[in-house]
């Protein structure tokens, strides 16, 4: 891949995962699918946000819908973007010496 093309599709994954609440998703379902209903009930967010940021997460092709009798469950699509996020959590909740990064 053309180096220049991979800095702006690295830049639009981080601007896709910059919103709290997706990242807040992303965290929900790393682990296990969950249903719209259950992402609602474990974020506090309301439906139709949860619906929207889905949306987000699926466009983007880091999120799948998959159906599971009458049920949608949505999980990770691409498990390279779970560690991308756990390496950030981990990294902020590190006791380090307070530098900025810059």
């Amino acid at each position: 891949m053309d180096p220049d093309l991979a800095v702006e599709r690295a830049a639009q994954l981080f601007k896709v995962l910059g919103s709290t609440s997706r990242l807040r998703l992303m965290r929900e379902i790393r682990r296990d699918p969950a249903t719209v209903s259950a992402l609602v009930e474990a974020t506090g967010m309301s439906q139709p946000l949860v619906s929207q940021h889905l949306r987000m997460l699926r466009e983007a092709e880091l999120v799948k819908a998959v159906r599971h009798g009458r049920e949608m469950y949505y999980e990770v699509a691409d498990s390279h973007v779970v560690h991308l996020i756990e390496d950030a959590l981990e990294h902020v909740a590190e006791d380090g010496d307070g530098d900025a990064v810059g």
